[in-house]
């Protein structure tokens, strides 16, 4: 019968190869991750530029006419422009409020506008947005609602 000293010596012999392996491949990994990292770095600092450039040179040179000459597709150069802005600001809660505080029913306002009792029907509303005669621009069409 094998003793355990000779078990324990067998057991490392055969893991060893396996665990250099292992080794060899985290190290691997962590060497492309950290390279991966800078480059995306540098990536995002070039996008950033570009972003300048472009808001810089918008009075000169549409973004169209710039992937025209440029053979960068438009819909690149519309994104590194829109990544410089920054995203709207979030709205803000009015002060005295919480989350998860309920208004009463006679707190909310109604989502409709209330019916005017009988006999006293609002007259009929016309266009909201004057018409254009001119034939600059193409005529709406106003669907009248009872």
């Amino acid at each position: 019968m094998t003793t355990n000293d000779e078990i324990g010596r067998r057991v490392s012999a055969n893991d060893v190869p396996l665990t250099e392996q292992r080794t060899t491949v985290a190290q691997r990994v962590g060497d492309l991750a950290q390279q991966r990292a800078s480059v995306a770095h540098q990536l995002a600092a070039i996008e950033h530029q570009l972003g300048e450039v472009l808001a810089d040179s918008a009075g000169i040179i549409r973004i169209d006419e710039l992937a025209e000459f440029t053979d960068v597709p438009a819909d690149d150069l519309t994104r590194w422009l829109d990544a410089l802005t920054p995203a709207p600001a979030k709205r803000k809660k009015a002060p005295g409020t919480t989350s998860g505080t309920k208004r009463t029913v006679a707190e909310r306002k109604p989502s409709t506008p209330p019916t005017p009792p009988p006999g006293k029907e609002s007259a009929p509303r016309g266009p909201s947005m004057p018409v254009d005669h001119t034939g600059d621009a193409p005529a709406r069409a106003m669907a009248q609602v009872p």
